[in-house]
């Protein structure tokens, strides 16, 4: 039984390891939204693939190569659904929002109060020795806690500031209902999970078949969870806003790209 799920986990995994319009848009939750919308982007990804490839080893994917006609309004449902989101990742490329701005000047200001904060602290007034909390020994002492406290402040929102991303953090509910889209008008998932994985399973025999299936569900869970949790470490590296107009570029050409294939019938 081992060896019919560790095939199928290979297939599985040499079919779903690209760059698609799954896991471009995971790749942006990963790097930008909290735990709970990336937990619930992994699962919906994860849990369609297991419906899509079970249904191919029930033999739905038998009526889908018999009908192909059933995946021509789901082609230009998904199509129209690309290029929209290709066109917005585009103009977020080439004309970045004013949240991008403000995280360039978040990223300046940062060094400019660190700056003014190391010097604050070198150099206290009247030779006294300033504390960020209570017990500073004359006015001009109190002064100066307060003074760095003040300035300490807006650092500490400014670091914060910069780690967001530009554009609007989607919700847990948004992000869910922007990954079925993705998914489930994708006319190729079927193809390649209801048609593809369901046949190459059910040649395996009747008791492999179910041990393989379970090798390239596996597959889908480990692909997705790896790029959905993974993704995070890159944050720092999306700190920058010129990092997130390169990534948004790279979204709108495999976006628009898929959607004109899509509408070319590819």
């Amino acid at each position: 039984m081992l060896l019919p799920l560790l095939a199928g986990l290979g297939t599985g995994l040499a079919l779903i390891v690209a760059i698609g319009v799954q896991n471009t848009y995971l790749l942006r939750l990963a790097v930008s939204a909290g735990l709970r919308v990336v937990t619930a982007a992994v699962v919906v990804c994860a849990l369609s693939d297991a419906v899509l490839i079970v249904a191919g080893v029930l033999g739905v994917g038998a009526v889908v190569e018999r009908f192909p006609v059933a995946l021509v309004g789901v082609r230009f449902v998904g199509a129209a659904f690309l290029v929209t989101y290709g066109v917005l990742a585009a103009r977020r490329a080439l004309r970045p929002s004013d949240d991008a701005l403000r995280l360039e000047d978040a990223a300046t200001d940062d060094r400019v109060v660190a700056s003014a904060t190391d010097v604050a602290d070198v150099a206290p007034p009247h030779g006294l020795r300033a504390t960020s909390h209570q017990g500073a020994v004359s006015t001009d002492g109190r002064d100066h806690a307060v003074a760095v406290e003040a300035t300490s402040a807006p650092a500490r929102a400014v670091r914060t500031t910069r780690t967001a991303p530009p554009g609007r953090v989607p919700t847990v509910r948004g992000a869910v209902a922007t990954m079925l889209v993705f998914t489930w008008a994708n006319p190729h998932v079927y193809l390649d999970t209801l048609v593809f994985l369901g046949s190459v399973a059910n040649q395996q025999g009747p008791v492999e078949r179910w041990p393989w299936t379970v090798g390239a569900v596996l597959a889908s869970c480990v692909w997705f969870a790896a790029v959905g949790f993974g993704g995070r470490l890159l944050r720092p590296v999306f700190a920058k806003p010129l990092t997130w107009r390169v990534f948004d570029g790279l979204v709108a050409v495999v976006m628009l790209g898929f959607g004109v294939a899509l509408v070319a019938g590819a």
